[in-house]
């Protein structure tokens, strides 16, 4: 009988290798989100959230982005890059917001309001971002709507959650399409209460994605880099995290004395990690580069109408 050779299973660290490699003959830039596996987050060249990642996408002098994210995330670069190849880990990477607003429905949506401004949040497709007039992030909704005339009619969309907290902090009675993260709707109230009985000094940061009633109990509420930056800043030593558990890292990383504890969503499940972030490893990274696929591509139409809104975002967005 013969036995037959087996080839040995890459390493961690072969990995690094193999992709630092990879990046150096393709020109290639790593930009992940805050929300990927730590892995992922130390190979990439910029780790940010999604305003940033947009910056980041619209500067590159890169040849190949990868984009370690969503497809949403990724299609943004292409928005931005048409030239440029951009490369998603995952195709099926996609993100429960957008799957929640298709363009069709979208359409019919805003045509009943036909007099209002369509902001739309970033966690959608080309195709809906095409029918927008702004495109807005967690970090720049509420400066972006503060920038508008007061009597301005606004259609705020995909995510409900989000706009209700600009409303709240504009003062404005924006139109909301009906929808919400998966992961950021699953955190528990009652669950929150009880770590705070546990751990009655930390200090609470949530994301505006989360529902109201878990919102009411944060001490600070703002996107990912938002949060991050208040740890940083913050002269307390345990905080409660109410949003996606991938940016705990970065977080440990920045502050390796203090305490951060995920907020627990509600039964036993690990509903605090995105299942679409999540599809993306440092393997699929590794082989995305290799084959120069999965890649992005987009209808030059669609592509054209949606970069003129995401341009508006960060002409207005504060540096």
């Amino acid at each position: 009988m013969v036995t037959p050779t087996l080839t040995p299973v890459a390493t961690h660290l072969d990995l690094f290798a193999q992709i630092e490699d990879l990046k150096r003959r393709l020109n290639a830039v790593i930009l992940a989100h805050y929300y990927q596996e730590p892995d992922i987050q130390d190979i990439a060249d910029f780790v940010g959230d999604s305003l940033a990642l947009s910056r980041q996408a619209a500067q590159t002098e890169a040849d190949v982005i990868v984009f370690a994210g969503v497809h949403f995330m990724a299609e943004t670069a292409k928005i931005l890059n048409p030239t440029k190849q951009v490369l998603l880990p995952d195709l099926q990477a996609g993100c429960s917001l957008a799957e929640q607003c298709p363009a069709e429905r979208f359409a019919q949506f805003c045509a009943q309001y036909s007099d209002h401004l369509v902001i739309t949040y970033i966690n959608s497709t080309a195709e809906v971002k095409a029918l927008s007039d702004i495109i807005c992030t967690s970090s720049n909704a509420v400066a972006i709507v503060n920038q508008l005339p007061a009597d301005q009619p606004i259609i705020f969309g995909p995510d409900k959650n989000l706009g209700r907290y600009v409303n709240r902090m504009t003062g404005r009675n924006m139109v909301l399409w009906p929808g919400a993260c998966i992961v950021h709707e699953i955190f528990s109230e009652k669950k929150l209460i009880q770590l705070l009985n546990r751990y009655p000094t930390a200090k609470v940061i949530a994301h505006p994605e989360c529902e109201e009633a878990v919102l009411r109990h944060a001490d600070h509420i703002g996107s990912t880099a938002s949060l991050l930056s208040y740890v940083q800043k913050s002269p307390e030593t345990t905080f409660i995290v109410v949003t996606e558990s991938g940016i705990l890292h970065q977080m440990t990383r920045a502050c390796p004395e203090k305490t951060f504890i995920p907020a627990p969503p509600n039964g036993n499940c690990a509903c605090n990690e995105c299942p679409y972030m999540r599809l993306n490893t440092l393997e699929k990274v590794n082989l995305a580069m290799v084959n120069r696929s999965p890649e992005i591509t987009l209808d030059e139409e669609i592509r054209v109408r949606a970069l003129q809104p995401i341009q508006r975002m960060l002409d207005m967005s504060p540096a």
